[in-house]
């Protein structure tokens, strides 16, 4: 099991797609300069996406997670490039992270008793590189990991501090992979929900292999386009979640540089698409 005794690093995160609209608020931060943009990659196929559908839309029609899902995402081509160079701000992992090595794509079950946390599908592709003097170049074998909230804003493995809810010993919507030899990273997750505080968000931290000289981690979160996000949040189960919702410009987390950490989502079938180009100055 790897261990958390590897800091997270602020050093500069790269990554593709914003390398135009983001100079600006980027130098602004003191971040250099992108280097020179690859062509876009594309997550999934028609064909991947369609067969890869399941979204709850009420407690009485849960999704249903099957075997061709998973495999049609995990099969989908991601185009290989070399990836644009954009600095990504890192973020704190928040209180919520387990290093429970879920190895697994789709993460929207309960291993417990089989349950499918109901939401609006997300195919999320990482395209993970290493950031060299003059290129980015695929890095292959680095550990990815994401968890966050389901639609009602409730975490898997833990009991709420305000005493709303007690998931312990729970792991839905938390899993790993390792980059192929493109630095390819894929997960099946749905859009997630909100809690009281936060504004829309993933975590994801990739880490090298800790065994290994020079070990590296980086630990950040995505951010959501709330245009996107209200037109989601109207339907269920999202609209069952009462309450006022933070959004991204009154989140103190978001403004410390969660601008450049805004995933690119993509309508797709019933559900969404994303793919985040992201570089590593490892060492």
């Amino acid at each position: 099991m790897f261990s958390n005794r590897f800091k997270p690093t602020r050093r500069g995160v790269l990554g593709g797609g914003l390398v135009l609209s983001l100079q600006g608020l980027l130098a602004a931060c003191g971040v250099r300069p992108a280097l020179p943009p690859a062509a876009p990659a594309a997550v999934a196929t028609e064909a991947a996406t369609a067969a890869a559908t399941a979204v709850a839309t009420n407690a009485a029609t849960e999704a249903v997670v099957t075997a061709a899902a998973t495999e049609a995402v995990a099969a989908a081509p991601v185009a290989v490039a070399t990836p644009a160079c954009v600095v990504r701000p890192a973020m704190t992992d928040g209180p919520y992270f387990l290093d429970d090595m879920l190895n697994r794509v789709d993460v929207r079950g309960e291993p417990s008793d089989g349950s499918v946390r109901p939401g609006a599908e997300l195919a999320l592709a990482f395209r993970v590189a290493q950031v060299l003097p003059d290129r980015c170049a695929a890095l292959p074998s680095a550990i990815v990991d994401i968890w966050h909230c389901d639609a009602a804003g409730v975490y898997s493995g833990f009991v709420d501090r305000g005493g709303l809810f007690d998931t312990t010993g729970q792991t839905f919507l938390r899993g790993q992979q390792v980059t192929d030899e493109n630095g390819v990273a894929r997960f099946v997750t749905i859009y997630p929900g909100w809690y009281p505080g936060r504004a829309l968000h993933i975590h994801y931290k990739i880490r090298t292999d800790p065994a290994t000289t020079g070990a590296y981690e980086f630990t950040s979160q995505f951010f959501f386009d709330e245009s996107l996000t209200d037109q989601v949040f109207q339907l269920p189960p999202y609209n069952e979640h009462t309450g006022e919702r933070l959004r991204n410009e009154r989140d103190g987390i978001f403004n410390g540089g969660g601008a450049g950490n805004v995933l690119l989502v993509e309508a797709a079938g019933n559900g969404y698409t994303a793919t985040f180009d992201i570089g590593l100055e490892i060492g």
